[in-house]
């Protein structure tokens, strides 16, 4: 992807990267942010965060997102989710697709939850990351229809508890959904979705599965990976 261009904004890249950084990766508001920087002498207001901040998270998610699909191996399986997340008061479904591991793999927003959405879906999964050798789904015919037309139907797991890590990858979206107190617009959702996912996989350093000087290496090498990779 074409680097961000700072060209048009007075303030400096280094405090753009920062507010983006706040944004994404902690459950803020663009003005808890604003009040964040000001506390810190840093004079901006929460459009500035909005704009340049969500260009520039854009641009890391797609290098982000290239990162993970050289570096990661899918094939051991994945889980698939829908939630309800409403946009205006209209009910809207954010299906995800998990991991063995937990990490978000990749987010599309629909209006319905029929056959023909859950089709789109797993091919855009599957095309991007491959086909899992397990595919853990809860019991809404939606995913059978789309597995047998690809035909991995034989892949398809709807055991009870099967699908716990996928049910429990949600809960960072939420935080994020009530700090920025629902979305306006589906475009909105989509994009949001898919940037905080890459985010999220990449700050989540595993806190409770490590040692603290453990957590505290990891910690620091994907703070340096994000400042190399808005720096390029």
């Amino acid at each position: 992807p074409n680097p961000v261009s700072f060209r048009y904004f007075k303030t400096s890249p280094e405090i753009i990267q920062l507010a983006a950084m706040l944004y994404v990766r902690l459950p803020l508001s663009l003005r808890n942010v604003e009040d964040l920087l000001h506390e810190r002498g840093v004079d901006v207001s929460y459009e500035l965060s909005g704009t340049g901040g969500t260009g520039l998270a854009l641009s890391s998610q797609a290098k982000l997102k290239s990162e993970e699909q050289g570096t990661c191996s899918r094939a051991t399986g994945s889980g698939i989710l829908m939630n309800f997340v409403k946009v205006n008061g209209e009910r809207h479904c954010l299906w995800r697709a998990v991991d063995h591991e937990g990490e978000v793999l990749e987010s599309y927003v629909t209006k319905k939850r029929d056959k023909k959405a859950a089709l789109k879906f797993m091919k855009k999964a599957m095309r991007r990351y491959g086909s899992p050798s397990e595919i853990v789904t809860d019991r809404l015919r939606s995913y059978g229809a789309a597995a047998k037309e690809l035909g991995c139907a034989d892949k398809q797991v709807t055991q009870r508890w099967a699908n716990n890590r996928a049910e429990n990858s949600h809960l960072p979206f939420r935080r994020r959904e009530r700090a920025m107190l629902r979305f306006r617009r589906m475009h909105s959702l989509q994009k949001f979705a898919s940037i905080h996912a890459s985010f999220h996989n990449h700050f989540n350093s595993q806190r409770s599965l490590s040692t603290r000087s453990t957590f505290k290496l990891n910690r620091d090498a994907a703070l340096t990976e994000w400042r190399s990779l808005v720096a390029s």
